[in-house]
């Protein structure tokens, strides 16, 4: 099995698009099952956040997996394969093993250090667990990925200053206040993953008083109480709409929830001297209204907003940090899995062995019928110790040799040399830990 990442980011697409690509929670169990029932496929991941839709897979053919994720991708979205290959990545082995250790210490964000993607991949990978189509090796690569990412916190201060998606929004959203967002009301439209983050950075930025609403009330009641909010009914949203000046919006609504119709309205009950409405839209699909930006009266800072600004980036020694470890960790992860490609071959070997030594005893057994059962355990023990020392040097060499680059040509000298048949199941399924789980 080999590696493949297809997909695409905000580095690639715009916000419409990723809003077409973008895989709803509820989806992803039956895309990740489309997935792995393609001929090519045998293992799948599936990333989907606010800017980036990614797809992690072991396939047995780089172009058939990739014509594979692709067919499944365009048939989901809706999107043509033509139009889509203008908008994708795509990373094989190595280069797929590096994109995903970047993604997850928070290289590759659009906020560089964010430590939320940590989080997004473990619900993929989870997600992935629980529909049972990770197999050895994609459990391996998204254990390790956590790991790394967690090192890459660890270890630079690439997040000190605790970067997000929204303290990104907020510093754009300060821009439209003349005395700053301290002290300014706020609404989050919202009570999951993004809201929890939504409450906690206006809350650390002196944003209040806040208030939070959601389609279900005891989530928002929740994170109310925990951050000293106030739930609003999601029926009074309109009003409390015309009585904030920030609205964070981040639902998993696949239609838009702030539409031009329901701002205007609420454009009519706010006071003209009152500063213009900011709404961050954090959501993907987007939860307003594209023509929605245009009332005069109403900001909107959505994913492309944000792309566009991309502002205080960490230092150049933080990030060259989490580079320095990226790359020691993908060296690790490719000796692993170049000694992963031989294991299965020396384990034929072996088994080769033992048939041999087993059809010889078999033969010596019929010539001499004379001897006793001690005799010939006797004689089977010795024979058995005999091949396993003369298997062991070679054997122990072999692996080392596989684990360095280029190793990869030696499980194919040992299956031609030996004319062993090992068949592509028995490896993929015969991949030795490399220790440690997130």
């Amino acid at each position: 099995m080999n590696l493949l990442s297809v997909g695409a980011s905000y580095r690639t697409a715009g916000v419409g698009t990723l809003e077409q690509l973008a895989i709803a929670e509820s989806d992803i169990p039956a895309v990740l099952q489309r997935l792995v029932a393609q001929p090519y496929i045998g293992e799948a991941v599936v990333l989907s956040t606010c800017n980036r839709v990614e797809v992690y897979a072991a396939v047995t053919g780089f172009h058939g997996g990739l014509s594979d994720v692709c067919n499944v991708v365009a048939e989901h979205s809706g999107v043509a394969s033509g139009d889509l290959a203008g908008h994708l990545y795509v990373h094989y082995d190595e280069a797929a093993v590096e994109h995903l250790f970047r993604v997850s210490s928070g290289l590759d964000s659009m906020v560089v250090g964010e430590a939320q993607i940590l989080g997004q991949l473990r619900d993929a990978y989870h997600a992935a667990t629980e529909a049972d189509t990770a197999g050895r090796l994609l459990h391996e690569l998204m254990q390790q990925s956590l790991r790394v990412g967690k090192r890459a916190h660890a270890e630079t201060g690439i997040d000190r200053a605790g970067q997000s998606v929204v303290t990104a929004a907020l510093d754009l959203a300060g821009d439209h206040f003349a005395d700053g967002i301290t002290g300014r009301t706020a609404l989050i439209v919202g009570a999951g993953a993004m809201g929890a983050l939504s409450l906690a950075t206006l809350t650390r930025a002196g944003v209040g008083p806040l208030r939070i609403t959601n389609r279900s009330a005891a989530r928002a009641d929740r994170l109310s109480e925990a951050y000293g909010a106030t739930a609003v009914a999601y029926a009074d949203l309109d009003a409390a709409l015309a009585d904030v000046d920030i609205v964070v919006t981040a639902t998993a609504a696949p239609d838009p929830v702030l539409t031009r119709e329901r701002l205007a309205a609420v454009l009519a009950r706010r006071s003209a001297a009152t500063p213009p409405l900011v709404v961050l839209d954090l959501a993907v699909p987007r939860d307003v209204e594209p023509d929605a930006a245009e009332l005069p009266g109403v900001v909107v800072i959505d994913i492309d907003g944000l792309a566009r600004s991309r502002r205080t980036p960490p230092a150049a020694a933080e990030t060259a940090a989490v580079e320095q470890i990226v790359a020691a960790e993908v060296d690790h992860f490719l000796a692993w899995l170049r000694g992963a490609d031989i294991a299965p071959t020396v384990a034929a070997l072996r088994t080769r062995a033992d048939e041999v030594v087993s059809a010889e005893l078999a033969k010596l057994n019929a010539r001499r019928p004379e001897f006793t059962a001690e005799q010939r355990a006797d004689v089977s023990r010795t024979l058995h110790r005999v091949v396993q020392q003369l298997l062991h040097s070679p054997t122990v060499r072999v692996r080392q040799l596989a684990a360095e680059p280029g190793g990869d040509q030696y499980a194919a000298l040992l299956r031609e040399l030996f004319d062993l048949d090992v068949p592509l199941a028995t490896q993929a399924d015969a991949v030795p830990e490399i220790g440690g789980t997130a």
